[in-house]
């Protein structure tokens, strides 16, 4: 299984990025998996930060991230989203997609997770 993270990037405080997230695999059917997604700052443990069951009709988040970050997915095109948006300097750091050990499990924390992507780095500038 690949999990590949793209969209990061600098931007100023207020602002917006989307994050894309590309999952492929043969013994991996994206269509049928809950997803997330996790961010780790400087310094700081990895956090979870967003989850969406297989249909995309759930979404839980962080609460420091709700009203601001949405979730969502296509599984036509096997790709997990994050829109970002009123990006604080907080939301720093590298944004990892997260795919559960067992499909219907909507990923909280590490221990749910079988497969990372790579991280892409969002830095946020006050």
């Amino acid at each position: 299984v690949q999990l590949q993270a793209s969209g990061g990037g600098l931007v100023q405080f207020g602002g917006s990025l989307r994050l894309s997230c590309t999952a492929s695999g043969r013994t991996f059917t994206f269509g049928r998996s809950a997803m997330g997604w996790f961010r780790q700052a400087p310094g700081k443990e990895r956090e979870w930060v967003a989850s969406v069951n297989w249909s995309g009709d759930t979404k839980h988040y962080k609460d420091s991230v709700k009203g601001r970050f949405t979730i969502s997915r296509d599984n036509a095109k096997n790709t997990l989203y994050l829109q970002m948006n009123s990006l604080k300097p907080e939301d720093t750091g590298v944004y990892y997609c997260a795919a559960p050990g067992y499909v219907d499990i909507m990923p909280y924390s590490d221990f749910d997770v079988a497969y990372w992507g790579r991280g892409t780095q969002v830095t946020v500038s006050s």
